[in-house]
């Protein structure tokens, strides 16, 4: 999902003969509701609350905690979220009807009281399929569905990737306790991930047919991600009109500026109000839908023989150490003993849990 709290921290930076320019916002808009999900008609939903801050702040935007929230069906039953991290609130697993009007509500512990416009239960299709293909120096991602019963026609994608890697060099030794001693674990071996907050939309709408084929993502040649096996797994989206014009409007205000010649910044419209307060700005839109899912796997031998082999660690260079203090403050780290001392690199390039994590994903083959 984007970060729906950045968005009041748009600036434009003009430059060259242009003096720079630096909105003027009203206070109270530096404090507006965020409300950050959807529904999942098929599963957990997880909704975050939080607050805009000003241009100027470079703390986090606070998060709205301890407030009371419940997915509400049109005329019907409710649906209880629970707070777990602060601002963070979860649904228990949900099975909605296709078609069942349903909107969020919710409860601020100061007692206002917000709730989305109601909305049609949808159902997203399957992915169809997820491939990936070479083009010159380039390995592109597309995923592809279709929905006969003409129900959806409007989508959205996210991603996340994870790939495989080594360190440039093994450690074989610990610094502990002013001493050096056998390592026991291994820091070489580690897997790095990413789940980049590009909006990925599509429609079918002037198609002939109901399919939708989007390119994902494409990594270059000599992408990191690429030295031993690399994975991407791919959410789709089903979305209403209105949904996926208040995405366009978000990807627009978040993309598409830099240059007097973009789109300036749209306000955006979402469907979440103040019950007592209609006319109180709020950031949010609140659909409900399922989210169909695809995962593939892509080895380095399955890649063109020519491709540069390129790991991030090219300029990693290995020394020799007279004195084990020098790894007493962990910048450095031993590597293995030699008679004339022992032999040693940076932690960036021994270590491989500064670029990611040494506990294989439950999901790697």
């Amino acid at each position: 999902m984007a970060d729906k709290w950045l968005l009041y921290s748009l600036i434009w930076l003009l430059s060259g003969c242009v003096e720079s320019y630096e909105p003027t916002v009203d206070s109270n808009d530096n404090n507006l509701l965020v409300v950050d999900g959807f529904i999942n008609s098929r599963g957990v939903t997880t909704i975050k609350l939080g607050h805009t801050s000003s241009l100027s702040t470079k703390a986090a935007p606070p998060v709205e905690a301890r407030a009371s929230l419940y997915i509400e069906e049109e005329g019907g039953q409710r649906y209880q979220l629970t707070e777990g991290a602060a601002g963070t609130y979860t649904s228990a697993p949900l099975m909605l009807t296709v078609g069942q009007r349903v909107r969020l509500h919710v409860l601020t512990a100061k007692q206002r009281e917000y709730a989305s416009d109601y909305t049609s239960v949808l159902v997203t299709p399957a992915i169809d399929s997820l491939s990936w293909k070479i083009d010159g120096n380039r390995l592109r991602i597309v995923s592809t569905a279709h929905d006969d019963l003409e129900a959806a026609r409007h989508y959205r994608w996210s991603y996340k990737e994870t790939w495989e890697f080594r360190s440039r060099y093994r450690s074989y030794l610990d610094y502990r306790n002013g001493e050096l001693v056998d390592r026991t674990e291994d820091i070489e071996h580690c897997w790095g991930s990413e789940a980049p907050s590009t909006i990925l939309l599509g429609n079918t709408l002037n198609l002939s047919q109901n399919v939708a084929s989007t390119k994902i993502t494409e990594l270059f040649d000599d992408s990191p991600k690429l030295p031993i096996k690399y994975s991407i797994q791919v959410k789709q989206y089903a979305l209403t009109p209105e949904e996926y014009q208040y995405w366009e409007a978000l990807r627009k205000n978040t993309e598409n500026i830099g240059s007097l010649f973009d789109p300036l910044p749209t306000q955006l419209t979402g469907n979440v109000h103040n019950v007592a307060d209609p006319t109180e700005p709020v950031l949010g839109f609140i659909g409900a839908q399922s989210i169909t899912e695809q995962r593939i796997f892509i080895n380095r031998a399955d890649l063109p023989p020519t491709w540069p082999l390129v790991t991030g660690y090219e300029a990693c260079d290995l020394y020799r150490a007279l004195s084990d203090d020098l790894f007493a403050d962990a910048k450095n780290v031993p590597i293995a003993r030699s008679d004339s001392g022992t032999f040693y690199s940076t932690a960036e390039c021994v270590d491989c849990r500064k670029r990611g994590v040494n506990v294989k994903p439950a999901f790697w083959p």
